[in-house]
């Protein structure tokens, strides 16, 4: 997972230049988010291997956390072609995110 420690003009570039992007919303104090991340990231690079996987710290970036308005730890936000198709917060399923995005990145990358 890459960390982002760009500026929001940066990252909204990488957004848009990038066909699919998770982006994994953390913050230092938040203890689930240092359980799931690894559990998410085997995932994701075991199912999506097309997708982009970044990581922003809230407490590092908090400009881009506030321009997507994440104001919870975790959230994962999913993009595809730049377009936010997909947000979830706190209690997130990896299995039921794995179903939730299957559909899109296989029609995009089949």
């Amino acid at each position: 997972m890459e960390d982002i420690t760009a500026s929001l003009e940066e990252f909204n570039h990488l957004l848009l230049d990038e066909d699919a992007v998770v982006v994994y919303f953390s913050t230092e104090e938040c203890q689930v988010c240092h359980v799931l991340k690894p559990k998410f990231e085997e995932m994701i690079l075991a199912n999506f291997s097309q997708i982009r996987l970044v990581y922003v710290s809230i407490n590092a970036q908090p400009e881009i956390a506030g321009q997507f308005r994440v104001f919870t730890a975790p959230t994962i936000l999913v993009f595809f072609q730049g377009h936010e198709y997909l947000r979830q917060s706190r209690s997130i399923s990896v299995e039921k995110f794995k179903n939730d995005i299957s559909r899109p990145y296989h029609l995009m990358f089949s």
